[in-house]
């Protein structure tokens, strides 16, 4: 095991880091921006360096930064957490080249998958089922239209090196292709650096259902049951839980299934999650694979019990998988809200600002997975995200019960929060009955409107 592991990240991923590398009896360095002086993460490590000024450019993205700052602490190991450098080939690459562990996969499986066309055409090639589209990236216009016309419109332009709802464009028909396209590129050249797109047919309101799998560099895969993600406003998650309302113990399975053999073709190990789509007939279909810890991460944790960010540690020092596929067993539900710093009534706009009063609800099958405290201050640098609120119940019902209430219990003052509108989509009837899809939160949104 390692002896020391810097955490190249901020906020709650870096807080959940740090205490699973307490519980590993491993020491913490965190890095952060002098925006980030008062962080929590900062405080509570073994060690804290500063590593540039507020821009992620200059700070969370700067690699030669984050290095050295592992080299002067003499961490053995980097852990990304989401975000930032987590998928980045090239710091992954870098890390290797300096003798430092990159708690993650391998730099060729990141390069492989981070292409999300090139990635696309690996699946299809392993028989797993994936949306009708182009093959790899689109080249020119026309190449597009002889593509869309195959498909059949509505279609979706995406970003190959995308991520995060960016670089995504929905084209109805031809008249529209050519503008969203170039959209898409715009977008996907501004926050990737590379305008690469491909296209996909559109699925109309499918539900959103991604696996999580776990590998050791022993060649040992397991898949840790699935998690429903549907729950999006402009592709962008904002509840989510697991198991899946519509997904059955045999498609469980099947999914699982695919999701192990989408990894083991790319010779994957660590933490991934196999994104899917379901369509109404429950046929699924792969979409994208992330090669790092999600943020929805805790209720897989919840209903399996298995310690996903421990278990990264653990594999990146070279150890095996301690448990095999039939010891995993799903018990009861989780729901985890994410609790950002926004206001919902002003088109979610985010809303920074210091913390005068918190209240966090506790209880049995509560999880707070939070970075902030009374004083503290949201800067307008990064994410609004304030805190993850996760419920563990019996069954389903249970678990929107409890989240009911935690949520009417959650106090945050001084900044505006999107805690009432998370109680809003709980109470929603589409919700407790499961019946909801990817488009139920954008139809939603707009009949409040009316």
């Amino acid at each position: 095991m390692f002896k020391k592991i810097l955490i190249a990240n901020r906020g709650e991923i870096a807080v959940r880091i740090i205490r699973a590398c307490r519980e590993l009896g491993v020491r913490s360095v965190a890095v952060y921006s002098t925006a980030d002086k008062t962080c929590l993460h900062a405080q509570i490590a073994d060690e804290s360096v500063c590593i540039g000024p507020p821009a992620t450019k200059d700070s969370y993205l700067n690699m030669n930064a984050v290095i050295q700052a592992a080299l002067n602490t003499g961490a053995e190991a980097i852990h990304p957490g989401f975000g930032f450098l987590s998928e980045n080939a090239e710091f992954a690459q870098l890390c290797e080249k300096s003798g430092i562990v990159f708690i993650g996969p391998s730099y060729k499986s990141i390069e492989m998958l981070g292409d999300k066309a090139a990635a696309k055409e690996t699946m299809a090639a392993a028989g797993v089922p994936v949306i009708p589209g182009s093959k790899g990236a689109v080249r020119s216009i026309a190449d597009a239209k002889e593509v869309a016309e195959k498909c059949g419109y509505p279609i979706l332009v995406k970003a190959s090196a995308g991520g995060g709802g960016r670089g995504i464009r929905r084209v109805d028909s031809p008249e529209d292709l050519e503008t969203q396209i170039i959209a898409a590129q715009q977008e996907a050249k501004n926050f990737f650096g590379d305008d690469t797109v491909y296209i996909e047919k559109f699925l109309v309101d499918p539900h959103h259902v991604e696996i999580q799998i776990m590998a050791d560099t022993q060649g040992n895969y397991i898949y840790l049951g699935e998690r429903d993600c549907s729950m999006q406003r402009r592709n962008q998650k904002v509840l989510e839980e697991s198991p899946s309302p519509i997904v059955s113990a045999k498609l469980r399975e099947r999914m699982g299934k695919a999701a192990v053999t989408a990894a083991k073709e790319c010779g994957y190990y660590n933490a991934g999650t196999i994104e899917f789509l379901v369509d109404a007939n429950r046929d699924f279909y792969f979409m994208e694979m992330n090669t790092r810890i999600q943020v929805e991460h805790p209720v897989t944790e919840a209903v399996t019990g298995f310690d996903l960010v421990k278990a990264q540690i653990e594999v990146a020092a070279g150890m095996p998988l301690h448990i095999t596929q039939d010891d995993v067993k799903i018990t009861g539900h989780a729901i985890e809200c994410r609790i950002n710093a926004e206001n919902p009534s002003l088109n979610f706009r985010p809303s920074p600002g210091t913390i005068n009063a918190l209240y966090v609800p506790g209880g049995p099958g509560i999880r707070i997975d939070g970075a902030v405290y009374q004083g503290y201050t949201i800067t307008p640098y990064y994410d609004s995200m304030i805190s993850k609120l996760i419920v563990h119940g019996a069954d389903r019902n249970e678990a929107i019960r409890k989240m009911r209430w935690a949520l009417s219990e959650f106090i945050v003052d001084g900044v505006d929060t999107n805690i009432d509108f998370q109680l809003e989509i709980i109470k929603r009837p589409e919700f407790i009955s499961g019946n909801y899809d990817n488009g139920f939160l954008t139809r939603y949104m707009e009949e409040k409107k009316k």
